[in-house]
């Protein structure tokens, strides 16, 4: 049997060992090399070309976020950053450079242990690209009006009309960092957001979108009204869904609930509330959650759009969505905020 091969980063001696505990008791997993610092990471993972990497941020003589960036340049590997949470910001600004995913750093809590081998084996056999070129320019949609026609800007009751929601998990953050900067100043709907996410990292998720979008983006709060041009990200210690009040609610995960935020949950109520001027789009990630929400938005009248495979990191969920019949259109991430304003009737002005 070929093990899976891990290489591990960080300063901690003491983290590197728990880490490596973790990872051989594993029958089909092995450590091949260990790095204390950036620049060391760089240079190992080109010699021992591991299957996975698990890296840590802070570091001494390289920053872990250079360490990414110079190993997705050299030669692509799947990488999950490890990290504090203190440091959530950072460590989604490491996934917009190329890293899978980010988890808290394991205590020696079997649960904490298992969640943390259950996802390096997981990224292990994700196939990822070397980033050697600059991304292309977003290219025109066509044929955007056989999907829904454009609406006037912030009309109906509450200032807006459609609403966006997005289901996302493996590969998401990469490919909301390129779609949300890309919606302009003046989109009239709110978007909402279910991204599955190690508990803990969502605000800073929202903190490094909001670094690089000309909308506001800010974690959803229970009560609170949807308001137009405003990017909402559900917590992942709650499921987020919208009320016929046109606000938002926690609900309580379950016990056996396995991904968080649950994208069915949210997609479902958009459909129930919104039905024709729902917005559904699902994008790269593991397993089939929000296909289900997907289809009801479609089923109420809605406008259904997937991710392609060739620009997703994970051809999972969207996959099944589009085999489903759950999208009426598949596009390639460069051009899905295209999709969205010109639906949005958003940008007339430019």
């Amino acid at each position: 049997m070929n093990k899976i091969r891990v290489l591990i980063v960080d300063d901690s001696p003491v983290a590197r060992a728990l880490l490596r505990d973790f990872l051989e008791d594993e029958d089909d997993m092995e450590v091949v090399g260990e790095a204390a610092d950036g620049r060391e990471a760089v240079a190992l993972a080109a010699e021992l070309r591991p299957d996975l990497v698990t890296m840590d941020l802070e570091m001494p003589v390289m920053h872990g976020l250079e360490a990414i960036e110079a190993i997705m340049h050299s030669r692509g590997v799947p990488i999950l950053v490890v990290s504090s949470l203190a440091d959530a910001q950072n460590a989604l600004a490491a996934v917009g450079r190329g890293a899978l995913e980010v988890i808290a750093k394991p205590s020696y809590d079997p649960e904490e242990a298992a969640l943390f081998v259950a996802k390096a084996r997981m990224l292990a056999g994700v196939t990822v690209i070397t980033r050697l070129r600059p991304r292309n320019p977003v290219p025109a949609v066509p044929g955007l009006a056989s999907a829904g026609a454009p609406i006037p800007a912030r009309a109906g009751r509450d200032g807006y009309e459609r609403v966006v929601a997005i289901a996302s998990s493996t590969g998401g953050p990469q490919a909301l960092a390129q779609i949300l900067p890309a919606l302009p100043a003046d989109f009239p709907c709110p978007v909402v957001i279910a991204q599955h996410i190690a508990d803990g990292f969502a605000a800073g998720m929202a903190g490094w979108l909001a670094g690089i979008c000309k909308l506001p983006v800010r974690l959803a709060a229970a009560g609170e009204a949807l308001h137009p041009g405003v990017v909402y990200i559900s917590p992942s210690e709650k499921h987020l869904s919208v009320t016929p009040a046109r606000r938002f609610a926690l609900l309580e995960r379950a016990p056996d609930d396995i991904f968080h935020p649950c994208c069915d949950v949210l997609l479902s109520s958009v459909a129930a509330v919104f039905g024709p001027m729902a917005v559904g789009v699902i994008l790269t990630g593991m397993s089939r959650d929000g296909v289900s929400g997907l289809s009801r938005i479609r089923a109420q009248g809605g406008i259904t759009l997937a991710q392609d495979e060739a620009t997703s990191v994970v051809f999972g969920m969207n996959r099944v969505a589009i085999e489903a019949g759950a999208a009426q259109r598949v596009l390639p991430v460069e051009g899905i905020a295209d999709a969205l304003t010109r639906l949005a009737g958003a940008g007339q002005a430019a």
